[in-house]
Parts: C-alpha cells; structure tokens; sequence
C-alpha cells in the first residue's frame, strides 16, 4: 500500500499526536508499506534523517498562541505535484482543520479513502485562541464534526471518545483503534541511571509524571496533589518530566508547600534517558481530564508503575481501579488524591499486585497489535473503494474526481460557516454535544 499522513504537528515537536504518527510511519515501513508525511517545518528543524526521509515539509508559523499546532502556509502546487507522483492509495489525516481541509480536498481529487483520527478534543484547547469562550468551544467541537463525517472512516482512539464523537453526530463508521506502544524498548529502562542522574534516593518512593506542562491537563490541582503527598512522605521524591508554559505555575506550588527541595524537573525528555526515568518512578499520578487516549498512562505502566488517575476519556480504558492502580471520581478534592497516593506507597503488597497488573495492561497496547489493525483497516477501505471505481463507467471515472473537488471545496465552507453560526446562536447554556451535523456523501 501507499499511505499519506497529513498531520499539524510532527517531529522534531514532542507530543501525542506527532508520536502516534511516527509510530505509525515506522511500523508501516516496516511492514514494507510506502509512507509519505505531509506535516509543518518546525524552528527545531527537521526530524531524524531515517523520518525525514519519509516527510514533505509544509512551510508554516509553528506553535501558533504557544499551542502545539502550526498554521500552513500556501502550498498546494508544490504538494499536489508530490502527491501526483507519489500515487497514494489513502489518505490518512490527523486533525479536522489546516491541513486536514487539504487531506480532504487531495482525497476527492485521487479518489481515495480517507480516515481521520480523532485524537484531540478540540474544545479544550480554545485558551489558545484569541476568543474564547462556550461558543468557540462549541465551534470547535461541531467542526470535527462535520469534518468527520466527510470522511470514509473515523478512528476513536478510545471507546470513550467513540461514543462521545457518535453522541455530537458522527455517523460514518468509528473504529477503535488506540495508538500502540513499544512494551520492548519501554522495559529496557534501568532505574539506577535515574535515580543517580537526578539525585534520588536508592529507596525512596518516586511520584512520577510525564507530559506537556499546558493549561488544559489540570496540573496545578496534580502539584496541590503531590504537594500534600510529599508532606506525609518525608522520603519521598517527585520527578516531573516534560515542559511547558505551566511550569513556573507548578515551581511556585512546591516552593509554597516546602517540598521544592524534592521534586525534579528534568524537562523534556526522549530515549533511553526518558525510559531511565519511567523505570524509576514507583507510581504514576495523572490529572488530565482532556485526553482522548491514556497512551502516556499505557506507557507508564509498562514500565511497571501503577497509576493514580482522574476518572476520564482515555484515562478509563487503561486505569482499572483497584487492579492496576486507583481510578477517582473527576472531582476528587487534591488532599483524597493526596491521601490514595500516599495509602498506596505505604502497601509493598499491593504496589506488587499492582505492577504485575500494569504489566499486562501495557501489552494490550502494543504497537504490533495496534499497528496490525489499522493496517486491515486500510486494507478494506481502499478495496472497498475500488470495487466503487470498478463498477463506474470511463465518462464516470474521468469527470468524478473534477466533481468531487468542486463539492469538496463547498463542503470546507459550508461546514465552517454552519458551525459558526449554531456556535453564535445557540443558546450559551447549551450542552455543546448535542450539536448533530449531517452526514455528507464519500469526499
């Protein structure tokens, strides 16, 4: 096969969806597949050469408002030739807007599937735009929507945001499909590099955590959390991995609570000296009621720390309270987040039990179970869609992909202006999920 990714975010940006993409680029490769990926130049520069081979850089004003997104610039010649050549048999986009609405727009011009993976809820990352507010939220969510069901096939990358996606109307088919891990390379972490690299203690119990320093992950309730949990724990350590425009918020709790002294920041973090640093942690707390998958919590417990989680979308299909760490309610007060932490780093036997459950919780999420179903997922789409091309006519085949472009283009509009205006009208106390766009034909 031949696949194109188009995504807004990718290497050398550390984040959740420009991982996902990289592990689908590798396995995908080596599964002796073709893959292309359309994505936005970066300051940092490109991606390792072995990835960005791989890679068609679109120039654009990357982390627009301090986000993880970039904002393409005009391109389209330059991409369509590349495409043209390279003759993809589906396009598989990572987001519903910029260079999404160019996935779509190339889909109906070669005729191909195209699958678009939900892997964000855009509604919680409207802090990042100049107005914010319930309607953009609102917006922002019908958007996706829409978008959604211009596709051939959507990915969910948990069952919770599969019947969250069906809820606000997506109609075409929603396939759970979660980003896999390496389980392997993740358990090849050694401890002892952490703990004599950051100053930790040989038989201190590590509170760990791992992710981007944002607004949306509820981390200064995690730092209150922690905070609280050290006070009761003279031994104990926090090592905090990972950066952000949050981060001097966070510092400025510990110093206030007395346990600055205590808690590492080892800012961002990739390689072994990243899996050193999850092998050392003794358990794994989490925050984020924002996610879409709990591939960071997945990740964590194959490297055999159990996890202390709010209950949420993603977070729920990983964290199974009581087997593999504790699940609490979304509005647990910090000092009860606080108390389960430090109840659970007191019990050796059920830290034990725990980690033999994390373990197998990990394996489930293995890259090459993931990558396997989404490659018979691709499989069935493109020939499902030349079964279509084969039953049309020559006149069919040649004016088709003309049509289908043009209709596209409307759609993009039509789609944008639509959510606009519900988001502007509707009443602000409405619940933005009952936004219900109508499906649109094949793009």
């Amino acid at each position: 096969m031949k696949i194109a990714h188009f995504t807004n975010t990718f290497l050398p940006h550390v984040g959740g969806v420009a991982r996902a993409v990289q592990t689908l680029l590798e396995d995908q490769r080596r599964a002796r597949h073709r893959v292309l990926v359309v994505a936005p130049e970066f300051d940092e520069g490109p991606a390792p050469a072995r990835i960005e081979s791989s890679v068609v850089r679109i120039p654009a004003f990357t982390h627009f408002n301090d986000s993880d997104f970039s904002v393409s610039l005009p391109f389209a010649t330059l991409l369509s030739e590349r495409l043209a050549d390279f003759r993809t048999d589906l396009i598989h986009t990572h987001h519903p807007f910029l260079l999404g609405d160019t996935a779509l727009r190339e889909a109906s011009t070669r005729q191909v599937p195209i699958v678009f993976t939900h892997h964000t809820l855009y509604e919680n990352y409207v802090h990042y735009l100049p107005v914010d507010g319930e309607a953009m939220a609102e917006f922002a969510a019908d958007v996706a929507t829409r978008f959604a069901n211009r596709c051939t096939a959507v990915i969910a990358p948990s069952q919770s945001v599969s019947d969250l996606i069906r809820s606000r109307g997506v109609t075409v088919p929603v396939h759970v499909i979660p980003t896999g891990i390496d389980t392997q390379k993740i358990a090849t972490g050694r401890s002892i590099q952490a703990r004599d690299r950051w100053d930790l203690p040989a038989r201190a119990p590590v509170i760990g955590h791992l992710g981007r320093f944002a607004a949306e992950k509820n981390l200064p309730y995690l730092a209150e959390a922690i905070t609280l949990a050290l006070k009761q724990l003279p031994l104990a350590r926090a090592l905090l991995i990972g950066d952000g425009p949050v981060r001097a918020d966070l510092e400025r709790i510990f110093k206030e609570g007395g346990v600055a002294s205590r808690v590492v920041f080892t800012g961002k973090l990739g390689g072994a000296a990243l899996r050193d640093a999850c092998a050392a942690m003794t358990v794994f707390a989490f925050s984020s009621t924002s996610e879409t998958q709990g591939l960071v919590l997945a990740e964590a417990m194959a490297a055999g720390a159990p996890v202390v989680a709010l209950d949420a979308s993603g977070v729920r299909e990983v964290v199974v309270d009581g087997t593999n760490g504790h699940l609490l309610p979304a509005d647990t007060p910090a000092a009860r987040f606080a108390q389960t932490l430090t109840d659970l780093l007191g019990r050796r036997e059920s830290l034990g039990r725990f980690r033999t459950a994390a373990l197998a919780t990990a394996a489930g999420f293995d890259r090459s179970r993931t990558s396997a179903r989404m490659l018979d997922l691709y499989s069935r789409l493109i020939a499902e869609r030349r079964e279509q091309a084969a039953q049309q006519s020559p006149l069919e085949q040649a004016i088709k992909p003309m049509l289908d472009r043009i209709a596209t283009e409307g759609h993009l509009i039509a789609d944008k202006t639509g959510a606009l205006v519900d988001a502007l009208t509707s009443d602000a106390t409405d619940d933005p999920a009952r936004v219900s766009p109508p499906a649109a034909s094949e793009a």
